[in-house]
């Protein structure tokens, strides 16, 4: 067909109605068309109250901040004000752990909020020699709107990729809802469950990670990561499930 049949197959196109263009554009090249990339609506969550009661542990409260460390050196990366950790961002791959105690079955409430671009991580059951590669990473990261990815928002990072991309704009609160029992991992962000899988079926190395998540520590520390760009958290709370472990 030549280039005026194209054209009069794009008028075709157009009758559909308007609202259903809406999510995408329309491009014509050379008489030819085609439709760019919609983007989808997509489910929005809301930030969870953090739980109460005697059962569950604030570690950002004045019994615990103390215990907050730089894990892997000496230098201050962060501080504690008013019941929230700020970690300034300036030193790219650095690490802040609660040396307290460590958890090893237990459900975790944690809130962050980012500045634009930047990257961070919960690292769950982390040994402070080696938070990255004994342990395993919740990913936070400023990717409102993007698809959800292994490496994005939500993942186990580089691993498992969450069934929602559920983070909420730079600026703006968000809430993890973890459980770490055995080797089951839930997770739920900002309300939505994105994340339902069994570390115990991962008999070998997935992602870039060498070591088997199969054979991960059953037990470790609660370490946060500065992976550049300023980040905040609040209300870290954590209910051990396991009788005296770590104490």
């Amino acid at each position: 067909m030549g280039a005026a049949s194209n054209v009069g197959r794009v008028a075709m196109r157009l009758t559909r109605p308007v609202g259903t263009l809406a999510a995408g554009a329309l491009v014509v090249l050379a008489g030819g068309w085609f439709f760019a990339r919609c983007k989808e609506p997509v489910p929005v969550g809301e930030l969870t109250p953090a739980p109460v009661g005697e059962s569950w542990m604030n570690l950002l409260d004045e019994e615990h901040a103390a215990q907050w460390r730089n894990v892997s050196e000496e230098e201050n990366i962060f501080e504690i004000d008013q019941g929230v950790l700020h970690i300034f961002g300036q030193h790219p791959l650095r690490y802040v752990g609660y040396m307290g105690r460590t958890f090893a079955d237990f459900k975790l409430h944690i809130e962050y909020k980012l500045s634009k671009r930047a990257n961070s991580g919960v690292f769950l059951r982390a040994q402070p020699e080696d938070p990255v590669y004994r342990g395993f990473e919740i990913q936070v990261l400023d990717d409102f709107g993007d698809p959800p990815d292994k490496n994005g928002s939500g993942a186990i990072y580089d691993v498992v990729t969450p069934m929602f991309n559920m983070s909420r704009p730079a600026g703006e609160w968000n809430a993890f809802d973890i459980t770490v029992q055995g080797r089951e991992v839930i997770v739920f962000m900002n309300d939505w469950r994105v994340i339902h899988t069994d570390l115990s079926r991962m008999t070998a190395p997935l992602g870039k990670f060498e070591i088997p998540f199969a054979d991960l520590p059953l037990e470790g520390h609660l370490v946060l990561q500065d992976h550049g760009g300023e980040v905040w958290y609040r209300n870290i709370m954590v209910q051990p499930l396991e009788a005296d472990a770590g104490q």
